[in-house]
């Protein structure tokens, strides 16, 4: 019979932080699937094509403050 939720749930939560954070990282792993072949290689061109962009002017960076101001005025109110 498998086990109650409530009883992995007090197990968990007595695990150290970096057996937390292990579990996590394995957890997240099995539901998402298997992780792109490329994706490094991908991301890492991206981060290039960035880099180049900024230092040679051709985008003008934005401070984060203004960039968080912008997505908070963005928001609808309540």
């Amino acid at each position: 019979m498998a086990r109650a939720i409530t009883e992995i749930e007090e197990e968990i939560r007595s695990l150290g932080d970096d057996d937390k954070a292990r579990l996590l990282r394995l957890l997240l792993e099995d539901l998402e699937g298997p992780t792109d072949p490329d994706a490094e290689r991908l991301w890492l061109a991206e981060i290039q094509q960035r880099s180049h962009e900024l230092d040679s002017g051709l985008v003008t960076p934005v401070p984060a403050d203004q960039v968080f101001a912008n997505a908070r005025d963005a928001l609808p109110r309540r």
